[in-house]
């Protein structure tokens, strides 16, 4: 055992649990950051089960690190060919490595560990993953909020409605309920009776954040008029990064409560862990669906105010552009947003249609047009040369008029 490493995977991380020097070297060989699972948290779920005493012993001799599944990650999985139970969705195997080497970690053992064995491991394991993978994203909306122009809680302050001010406390009853956990090492009675009614709050501000992009949509929908749109896209440039900060927000402190929650279910019922878990984890997936459909309804509505203005760039070049850069800053910003939730999307940046480029493309459908289109296009063409020629001969002969008369006067004096 003291060269095996057990690997589990839900999904969304990958947890490594074995003799702290193989997992060290494991993730050296594959230059894979990580975090300490903190495999102590376990003792609890054991109880007072036959085995008990064994698995904790285990558990105090073996290291436990988890890292966020990204794409170098997965690829271990892959390529180790975990196992998927149906019943709880984890991966799960053992590698098998001789001392000292660390290319010894190749080999993908079929035979799993004493601590995959045991249910009770498995879904604290399992459990404490799901934490750390939330704690990882909230970290995320954190930089996020940090790099765009207007921070969520100046927002949140420069609004009357007292849906959004309500946010402010809920997020200082959060985090302060998040800094005893931390220093405590578990959620209590107490702790959790301070949090447990704020889910309301967050949905409810929520749901009023989504209400004003739908807002913003129809809004946009509703506008034909190049002028309009352009008055109309410049509001949504700045509404839209506005809400979607707010949104993170939302998005940010439900983790936190779903964090808390697994906390206090792996302290007062360890048996409803796993389930606990799996609900969590739709009631995750429900509410980025929810996102997903206002946020791109709000895209399509962005796409087909881009595509009005460019389609008049000619009879209005000025607010045409103006839309299309007003769509096209919601529009990244909206691709950002979606990138840090893990909402799946593909969207071409819109590019606003340069005049000259617009003109050429009537030029060339007037040219398709066949032969009587290339013959009006000619005789206009040559309508327009004898003008340009006429107008040519004539001020060249003021011109010379003009000339022949100064040498005459000079000439008299």
């Amino acid at each position: 055992m003291d060269h095996e490493i057990q690997l589990i995977s839900d999904g969304d991380g990958l947890a490594l649990i074995g003799d702290p020097m193989a997992v060290e070297r494991f993730l050296d060989s594959n230059g894979l950051p990580s975090k300490d699972l903190g495999l102590h948290r376990l003792r609890p779920v054991l109880g007072a089960a036959a085995g008990a005493a064994q698995a904790s012993s285990e558990i105090a001799a073996n290291s436990g690190r988890w890292l966020k599944l990204t794409e170098e990650s997965a690829r271990l999985v892959t390529e180790h060919g975990l196992r998927t139970s149906s019943k709880t969705g984890l991966s799960s195997g053992v590698l098998k490595g001789n001392s000292g080497q660390i290319k010894g970690f190749v080999e993908f053992a079929k035979g799993p560990g004493s601590l995959l064995t045991n249910p009770a491991i498995l879904a604290g394991a399992a459990g404490i993953m799901a934490q750390l993978a939330m704690q990882q994203a909230m970290d995320e909306i954190t930089d996020y909020l940090a790099t765009i122009d207007e921070k969520v809680d100046d927002v949140l302050r420069a609004q009357k409605d007292a849906v959004l001010a309500d946010m402010i406390g809920v997020n200082l009853v959060i985090e302060e309920a998040m800094t005893v956990r931390e220093h405590v090492g578990r959620v209590s009675e107490v702790t959790w009776s301070k949090v447990q009614a704020t889910p309301m709050t967050i949905a409810r501000t929520q749901a009023y954040v989504l209400r004003q992009l739908d807002a913003l949509a129809e809004k946009l929908e509703h506008k034909a008029n190049v002028g309009d749109l352009a008055k109309t896209s410049k509001e949504a440039e700045s509404k839209v990064l506005e809400w979607l900060a707010v949104l993170a927000r939302c998005f940010q402190l439900q983790d936190a409560i779903a964090v808390l929650e697994l906390d206090r279910v792996l302290d007062a019922s360890p048996d409803e862990l796993d389930r606990h878990r799996l609900a969590l984890r739709v009631a995750r997936r429900n509410r980025l669906d929810l996102i997903s459909r206002s946020t791109k309804h709000l895209m399509d509505r962005i796409e087909a105010t881009a595509g009005i203005a460019n389609a008049k760039v000619l009879l209005h070049p000025t607010a045409s552009r103006a839309v299309v850069y007003s769509s096209s800053r919601v529009a990244t910003a909206v691709v950002d947003f979606h990138g840090l939730l893990g909402i799946e999307g593909d969207r071409q940046a819109l590019e606003a249609k340069r005049w000259v480029d617009a003109a050429t493309e009537v030029k060339d459908k007037a040219l398709e047009t066949g032969a009587e289109g290339v013959g009006t296009a000619r005789r206009l063409g040559n309508e327009t040369f004898d003008k340009a020629r006429s107008v040519t001969g004539k001020l060249s002969s003021g011109i010379a008029e003009r000339a022949l008369r100064r040498r005459g006067n000079d000439t008299e004096g």
